[in-house]
């Protein structure tokens, strides 16, 4: 088969397994043919690097509702061998057009199978073609402890999709994959193989299909609490659903990106601000409001706690300002060790979105006019 169409196949379909949120542009994407498989990725310590991202096959046995790969869509299935996937990669990485791999793969004839085969091309890069760079591989639901320990040993980071946040909702839309067995018992056999300092120095993370199973953003975020608290998961990756022809769901309506955005934003509140699941507001419906960011929502929604005066709040009340994140609350605590702040400038000057933060700080004493109307709801 020709080597683009192939490539463009297999490349095209790993689209939907995700390794950073949309909001992720910098570096951008390339502009060569190759460009449209090549993802930038933001590792932990905050470097972005560019990585292919592809399947090893798309060839599925299994028959979720939503995925253009399932088993009973028709469509040309195609997959690469171990040596020739190494191959491409490496080739690609010695004419510098990436830095690093996130491989998964359909489940074509078992799950063990499939995951041999992943596995085997991740050990010719690295001790056939040397290859020390980052890895990411993806972990198909139902793999055998052996195969994990090796993924783990193998790779930066490792992932494990959810793709649905309970028994129910994942059996309405994948009817052969079982949540204890197939899902959080790897989970949990990559948080003991981690704590043992085996491997996947980057963390182990999942992915919610948000919107294809009727789900609230409640039952998501409560999912992703306890999966952090439980399982130490690294982060939690969410993929708007956008309907497939061909497949069961392709009437069903598109997620819109903002909803996953607003997801995002929460789970940072959760990862880095110290919010607990139990803080977060949703509406009615039991889905984050579309019309604010949630933090703002959590600010408005408690007067009580504001304003706060910057040039002595801790860094915990300083990260319940709108406009304040972790790196400018850390900025301004230490500076203010020398010097004062006196003035919005000041505070710009360290990250702080002035828009934001007005009608919630003090400087030196004194309320801030300006900024953006101070209610909940526009």
């Amino acid at each position: 088969m020709n080597f683009y169409k192939k490539i463009q196949v297999l490349g095209g379909s790993a689209k939907y397994d995700l390794c950073g949120s949309y909001l992720c542009t910098s570096p951008p994407r390339k502009r060569d043919p190759l460009g449209r498989w090549i993802y930038p990725a933001v590792l932990p310590e905050g470097k972005t690097i560019l990585l292919l991202k592809i399947l090893l096959s798309n060839a599925c046995e299994n028959d979720c509702k939503y995925c253009l790969n399932r088993c009973s869509r028709d469509f040309h299935r195609m997959g690469y061998q171990p040596d020739g996937l190494a191959k491409l990669f490496i080739n690609l990485f010695s004419h510098c057009k990436v830095q690093g791999l996130f491989l998964s793969s359909a489940v074509c004839t078992s799950v063990a199978s499939t995951m041999e085969k992943m596995i085997k091309t991740v050990e010719i890069l690295r001790f056939k073609y040397r290859f020390k760079g980052y890895i990411h591989l993806k972990i198909l639901p139902g793999a055998g402890f052996d195969y994990i320990k090796r993924a783990v040993q193998l790779s930066d980071r490792v992932s494990v999709n959810l793709e649905a946040p309970s028994r129910d909702r994942l059996k309405s839309i994948a009817s052969d994959k079982n949540l204890d067995k197939d899902i959080l018992l790897p989970l949990k056999w990559i948080k003991v193989l981690r704590s043992e300092k085996t491997g996947a120095p980057a963390g182990h993370t999942t992915q919610f299909v948000v919107g294809a199973s009727g789900e609230s953003d409640k039952e998501i975020l409560k999912t992703t609490s306890m999966l952090y608290s439980e399982f130490d998961l690294t982060r939690a990756y969410f993929s708007s659903f956008q309907p497939v022809p061909g497949t069961p769901l392709e009437n069903h309506p598109p997620t819109p990106l903002l909803r996953e955005h607003r997801l995002y934003q929460s789970d940072f509140l959760l990862r880095k601000y110290n919010f607990k699941f139990e803080e977060i507001i949703f509406d009615s419906s039991k889905n984050l409001p579309l019309s604010r960011d949630p933090k703002q929502i959590w600010s408005l929604t408690h007067p009580e706690r504001f304003p706060v005066e910057v040039n002595t709040a801790t860094k915990q009340q300083l990260l319940r300002v709108p406009g304040i994140g972790p790196k400018s609350a850390e900025r301004i605590v230490r500076m203010r060790g020398r010097n004062n702040f006196y003035t919005l400038e000041e505070l710009r000057g360290v990250g702080v979105v002035v828009k934001w933060v007005r009608p919630f700080i003090l400087i030196n004493g004194k309320k801030q006019s300006g900024g953006f109307q101070c209610r909940l709801f526009p």
